[in-house]
């Protein structure tokens, strides 16, 4: 039994073969032209799946059903993107376009919760009932599953965890509020933090590393760190605790078994991670007498798009328990 994954991101289009186990038999991508309006977007979909199942070796006929997770906020019962800010798209009648190409069933979701579904089922999570996942990256994404189901909100408008407010006076977030879980922890916020300290600190070794202020990655800082860096500890600080108290909101909350902390930050691995948990052991609500909630690194990369919109499928059709 296979299906198709398609992850649709501002940049570009990633679509994969799925096994029934989660396995990826082959893949394509391709870049997003949103510009050109949503129909040729669509129409790309399609391309590109199409060499995915011709490299897969397997026909169309072979495939059980399509899955495709789209940034914004998307109405997965009337295949529906609501709102997508990411490729300029309102009110687009996704699924009802790609029919007109291919006739298989056809779900779609968010974008990041697709990625926190396919963790959940068959990535890092897929030992526990519930599960958030955060994703470090541009913004801050992420999931929510709650009995190995997907939360989605009301009209798959819920689980904007980005948006949470760790300070309500502070940094602006490009949503137009301020002090955003995102305007804090996202990879883009690290690299702004680490330049102003540079600024502050032309002695720090995060200009040896960087070699400019363009050169600024999510990694400086944790590289400068390892080091000794006095002024990259100091950035490295701060993030993981606005880091921390994010998830202390989330524990708080949802009390899930796991949180998984996936992105390009979460190659950081036990430097991030370890840290995270202690504080979260400490502060969240109850202490040592509610139930442990552990933080731990995401497994499925930037896979976990593509796995979690064929799960979605499965799911859908009464392949998963």
């Amino acid at each position: 039994m296979f299906y198709i994954g398609v992850d649709v991101g501002g940049t570009g289009i990633k679509v994969g073969v799925v096994n029934c186990k989660g396995e990826i038999i082959a893949d394509n991508k391709m870049p997003t032209n949103a510009k050109n309006g949503y129909k040729d977007v669509v129409k790309e979909v399609y391309l590109t799946m199409l060499t995915a199942i011709e490299k897969s070796g397997i026909e169309m006929k072979d495939i059980y059903g399509i899955g495709v997770g789209i940034p914004g906020t998307i109405d997965s019962e009337r295949g529906v993107a609501t709102y997508s800010c990411n490729l300029d798209w309102e009110e687009v009648d996704f699924v009802a376009e790609l029919k007109k190409y291919v006739d298989k069933p056809i779900y779609i979701s968010n974008d990041a919760n697709l990625a926190a579904y396919g963790e959940a089922i068959f990535g890092a999570g897929k030992n526990y009932k519930d599960s958030v996942l955060l994703t470090l990256g541009t913004g801050v994404g992420g999931g929510i599953i709650i009995n190995k189901t997907l939360f989605e909100g009301n009209k798959g408008a819920g689980a904007e965890v980005g948006h949470v407010v760790i300070n309500c006076e502070g940094e602006p977030c490009n949503c137009g509020r301020n002090g955003c879980f995102e305007a804090y922890c996202s990879a883009t916020a690290l690299i702004r933090d680490t330049k102003r300290e540079m600024e502050q600190n032309r002695l720090s070794k995060m200009w040896e590393i960087a070699g400019s202020l363009e050169g600024v990655n999510g990694k400086t800082a944790f590289d400068a760190k390892a080091l000794g860096d006095e002024s990259a500890i100091y950035v490295i600080r701060r993030y993981i605790r606005f880091l921390a108290e994010g998830i202390v909101n989330i524990a708080n909350l949802l009390r899930p078994e796991v949180i998984m902390i996936g992105g390009g930050i979460s190659n950081q691995g036990d430097s991030l991670i370890i840290p995270l948990q202690e504080y979260l052991n400490c502060y969240k609500y109850g202490g040592t007498h509610t139930p442990k909630v552990k933080v731990i690194k995401a497994s499925l990369g930037n896979k976990a798009g593509i796995i979690g919109a064929a799960a979605l499928v499965m799911k859908k059709q009464g392949k998963l328990d």
